[in-house]
């Protein structure tokens, strides 16, 4: 028997069926912004002492419920889009959220990714209201952290390159325009990299040319944010080129035609052997496996009228069955196959009509 997977962090509640977590590494991120943001309380308001730092790290919390917000938007707003919701995760890049996405459109993708930023433009507009009602003080710090922080988050992911919720945007554009989701992950990843060049340019590039000393802040926040572009970026492009090859491909390509039985029927509705592989279906004619050889075996002939399809199928989980025809491309088979370790998926037409499977070993 398989592990488990390991939680990727703390569980600290559940978000419309899907478990919240804030991963391992934001207790890190915690710590840097203490250490960074404590003295600027300490020097603002320096009658607190040492409290400075508990000040700061309610700066923290802060800043980890607009991480939560910002993903708890990308996770309702996708749960409306039919998505199917995994897990939501604060932690060291900010958070991200898990989902099922394989059905979807372009344009249920721009409302996901629109949601977050949202969402924190929302959060600095309350800070700002908050900013209204106080003068000076520790509240007052919150307040202006809480609200600049926000709107900075806000703007960071609109730029236009994945991985950014920006790129997203970008991404679901093109696939509108050219119908291809390929092309769109290509074009957003290459426009990721170049966010990242402008901001080589903006924190290193303009220093050099006046003249100036390098400053190691800017240095190592372009070595950071810079880094993680860069790599979600090139992520996405590769991504985005394996698609480009699915498209091109048609699952009819790769389809193995079945013999389909209902799984209540009686072993004695099975039809005669062919070699083709027989498929169970339920009630609503959905696949819910195939026919154990083995198992039929065990079945003595004079039961077989009172046993059931079912109990000799090897049951397959609900993901298996991908929602094709053998027109369309392969890019929802292999993705079903990929996500969910299968070694076959029964393709089945929006008008209900099984078209057979796909196996991973012809692929």
């Amino acid at each position: 028997m398989s592990a488990s997977p390991k939680a990727p962090g703390w569980r600290i509640g559940r978000l419309a069926g899907a478990p919240v977590y804030i991963g391992r590494s934001w207790f890190l991120v915690a710590g840097v912004i203490v250490l960074l943001f404590g003295p600027v309380v300490q020097r603002t308001l320096p009658d607190l002492g040492g409290w400075s730092y508990a000040v700061a790290g309610a700066f923290a919390l802060l800043l980890l419920l607009s991480v939560l917000v910002h993903e708890a938007a990308h996770a309702l707003v996708g749960q409306a889009c039919g998505y199917s919701v995994n897990r939501v995760v604060a932690d060291f890049w900010g958070g991200h959220t898990a989902y099922d996405s394989r059905d979807s459109t372009a344009g249920r993708s721009a409302l996901v990714a629109i949601a977050g930023p949202l969402a924190n433009a929302a959060l600095a507009g309350l800070g700002w209201l908050w900013l209204q009602q106080t003068d000076n003080g520790i509240a007052y710090l919150l307040a202006a952290g809480f609200t600049y922080a926000n709107g900075f988050v806000a703007a960071f992911n609109l730029l236009p390159g994945l991985p950014l919720d920006g790129g997203y945007l970008v991404d679901s554009l093109v696939w509108k325009l050219t119908g291809s989701r390929g092309a769109g992950m290509i074009v957003a990843g290459w426009s990721g990299r170049l966010m990242v060049l402008v901001a080589a340019w903006w924190l290193i590039g303009r220093q050099l040319l006046a003249g100036r000393q390098l400053s190691t802040t800017n240095l190592i926040w372009l070595l950071v944010i810079g880094g993680f572009l860069w790599f979600g970026a090139s992520e996405a492009i590769k991504v985005g080129r394996a698609r480009r090859r699915l498209e091109t491909v048609r699952v009819g390509e790769y389809l193995s035609a079945v013999s389909v039985v209902p799984a209540s029927a009686a072993l004695t509705d099975l039809p005669p052997p062919t070699g083709q592989l027989v498929v169970g279906t339920d009630a609503a004619g959905s696949p819910v496996g195939v026919l154990d050889p083995a198992a039929l075996r065990t079945v003595p002939p004079e039961l077989w009228a009172s046993t059931e399809v079912s109990a000799v199928l090897q049951h397959l989980p609900a993901a298996w069955v991908v929602r094709a025809t053998p027109q369309d491309d392969m890019t929802d088979v292999v993705i079903a196959m990929q996500t969910d370790s299968l070694a076959m998926v029964a393709v089945r037409g929006p008008d209900g009509q099984v078209h057979g499977v796909v196996r991973a070993a012809d692929l």
